[in-house]
């Protein structure tokens, strides 16, 4: 985006007012505010402007190869202009790598497509949680309860903590293999069928 010399010197009274809010003028108040909306207006215009092409990108796209020149000419632009090459487009130049033009735009967009998805990855990463931390063992618990009822307080001293055993139960037996799985038994015909046989 390129200002011009009237802008500039908005501009500058703008950051003046930033520094120094005390010596305010209406004027430059009206300035700031007329550069604010010349700058919006470029960035929407902007925006159409990409809308457009991208557009137009993909009705190239969609004419191959029989559009190769207009196409190769679009992604160009569309790149300059910050475009990241998506699937479509990796695929349409792997198909016409034989064009040298076409062979030298596919490096070019797999080396943006990757730099794209790394930095993608990077944001989730960073927004991921971290791992969770282990759950520990509290010293003390109601071992220190029963100690307090007999006066000592013996919840403050340190004390070394033991890994978790499984509670003994009663004994139960294994069961046999015929108790878990019962042999499958034939079907009995119905006594009609016996009788006729």
């Amino acid at each position: 985006m390129a200002f011009g010399a009237a802008e500039l010197r908005v501009l500058r009274r703008a950051l003046a007012i930033a520094l120094h809010p005390s010596a305010v003028q209406d004027g430059d108040v009206q300035d700031c505010l007329r550069l604010a909306d010349s700058v919006d207006e470029v960035v929407r215009e902007a925006d159409r402007l990409r809308a457009f092409l991208l557009a137009d990108l993909a009705r190239y796209r969609e004419a191959l190869p029989g559009s190769l020149p207009g196409y190769t000419e679009l992604l160009q632009d569309a790149l300059a202009a910050g475009y990241d090459p998506g699937p479509d487009d990796l695929a349409a130049l792997r198909a016409l790598r034989s064009n040298p033009v076409c062979a030298a735009l596919l490096a070019r967009c797999q080396l943006l497509a990757e730099r794209s998805l790394r930095a993608r990855l990077a944001g989730r990463a960073a927004a991921a949680p971290g791992p969770r931390t282990r759950l520990l063992t509290l010293v003390g618990g109601r071992a220190a309860e029963k100690d307090k009822g007999k006066g000592k307080d013996k919840a403050a001293e340190p004390r070394p903590v033991a890994p978790a055993r499984p509670v003994p139960g009663p004994e139960r037996p294994v069961p046999k293999p015929s108790e878990v799985f019962p042999p499958r038994r034939r079907p009995v015909p119905p006594p009609a069928q016996r009788a006729a046989g």
